[in-house]
């Protein structure tokens, strides 16, 4: 219980610090990390070494695609690429449909995509589409992480359901095709939420630009087809890595797959996506490629984002390495909740330090020895079980979460309204999956 508020209280102040007091969530966010280690009485040495692995362990992995998709946002921006992709979309879907078309894009992209690096790449096309349409940011860009998030705790390929599904011995089949099922529900609720609830919080997708500026673009843009070639092609290579890396190996053993993994993999595919967006002005000039051009701009924007981020990764890693997540899993795995034991367990965890693929594993690693008592021994129960620990993992992404920073930076969210929008819409989504599982579970069971 101790542990348990002192987690509370420090939310608390990272919302009212950064509110109210106006500082900077860097800094919030690191006072943070040591004020609870030390509280939880972690030794000094873990406290300052937990908080330098998980900033760098956390730009290890995100920083540079955060960059890149930054550069390619940019090329996109400044281009008018952006805004002929979201013309001709537009056009197919119309203005009212927006939303919806990003809760779908987020939903298929982050099944081999992660949903943090699939926002990042997806951004400058939600922004656009916003502002064509002349909607606010905030539903569309909700609408877009609620369809990643979706798909990135419910179905493999990622990492977390395959890892909770081996943990488990899942029958992966399975657990695929019931996570389509489920995560269609929870992609409506976030849709539904996006649009009657998000969306009535106006964020200007790009209060830089009037009307009469984005005609102007558009006049000098790229086609569309040439557009969508930097966004594109780093998701399918991903995607085409994704493939090779499944148990059944498509691609064999050989070159080919080392091949597919380097230029699969997200830093290279979104370095490959840099280069294409270098194609989009009508005439590159080199001055757009130096520090005071449109890379050296996407530079100054993405630092922002990364040593925020990176500070959240410190937070994340501080609650990671103090005892909150068994306590917290040890307690809940007592009481007799059947389906729901596993959601409630993986959403505390997940509430508690952050990552949803830690909570997977977790989750999995607590529920084993309780399979068989709880008479989770079938193949249909096995696989419910890895999907309620999947939904349980979305529920709630807050300030120690790094996509949380992604999408509150990116779309120029105060804290406060991350916690209002993309908090809230996470525990909507979770919940809902964990009903549908509920329901199958009455059924199946």
């Amino acid at each position: 219980m101790y542990l348990i508020i002192v987690l509370v209280v420090s939310i608390l102040f990272i919302v009212i610090s950064t509110s109210k007091f106006k500082l900077h969530p860097f800094l919030a966010l690191l006072f943070v990390a040591v004020g609870f280690g030390l509280c939880a009485g972690m030794p000094f040495a873990e406290v300052v070494g937990s908080i330098n692995d998980g900033f760098g362990g956390t730009l290890s992995s995100i920083g540079i695609v955060i960059i890149a998709g930054v550069i390619i946002g940019t090329f996109l921006e400044h281009s008018g690429g952006a805004f002929a992709m979201a013309e001709k979309i537009l056009k197919v879907i119309g203005q009212k449909h927006v939303p919806l078309a990003m809760s779908i894009i987020g939903y298929i992209v982050s099944i081999p995509v992660f949903a943090d690096s699939g926002f990042v790449i997806l951004i400058s096309l939600n922004k656009a589409l916003s502002k064509q349409a002349r909607i606010s940011l905030a539903g569309s860009a909700i609408a877009l992480s609620t369809g990643l998030i979706t798909t990135h705790c419910l179905v493999p390929p990622t990492p977390g359901p395959i890892a909770a599904a081996g943990i488990l011995n899942a029958d992966l089949g399975l657990v695929i095709l019931l996570g389509m099922f489920v995560s269609i529900f929870s992609m409506v609720a976030g849709w539904l939420f996006a649009t009657k609830f998000a969306a009535k919080t106006y964020i200007d997708p790009n209060p830089e630009l009037s009307e009469a500026d984005v005609i102007a673009k558009l006049k000098e843009a790229p086609s569309a087809f040439k557009a969508f070639t930097p966004i594109v092609v780093p998701i399918l290579l991903i995607v085409l890595k994704s493939i090779s890396d499944f148990p059944t190996e498509p691609l064999g053993e050989g070159i080919l797959r080392d091949c597919v993994g380097f230029i699969g993999a997200p830093v290279i595919a979104l370095l490959i996506g840099v280069l294409l967006s270098f194609r989009l002005p009508k005439k590159l000039d080199m001055q757009m490629l130096s520090t005071t051009g449109w890379v050296g701009q996407a530079l100054l924007n993405s630092a922002i984002i990364i040593m925020i981020t990176g500070a959240g990764g410190s937070f994340g890693v501080v609650l990671r390495n103090s005892p909150i997540a068994s306590v917290i899993g040890e307690y809940l795995s007592k009481a007799n909740l059947g389906i729901w034991l596993p959601f409630i367990i993986a959403a505390a965890i997940k509430t508690a330090q952050g990552s949803s693929t830690v909570a997977l594993i977790t989750t999995a690693s607590l529920m084993t020895p309780l399979m068989s008592p709880l008479g989770f021994e079938s193949a249909i129960a096995k696989a419910l079980v890895v999907l309620s620990i999947g939904a349980g993992s979305m529920v709630v992404s807050h300030a120690n979460d790094s996509i949380f920073w992604v999408i509150t930076q990116m779309t120029r969210m105060d804290v406060k309204t991350g916690y209002r929008l993309h908090t809230f819409s996470t525990f909507v989504i979770g919940v809902t999956s964990a009903i549908v599982i509920w329901v199958i579970a009455l059924f199946a069971l």
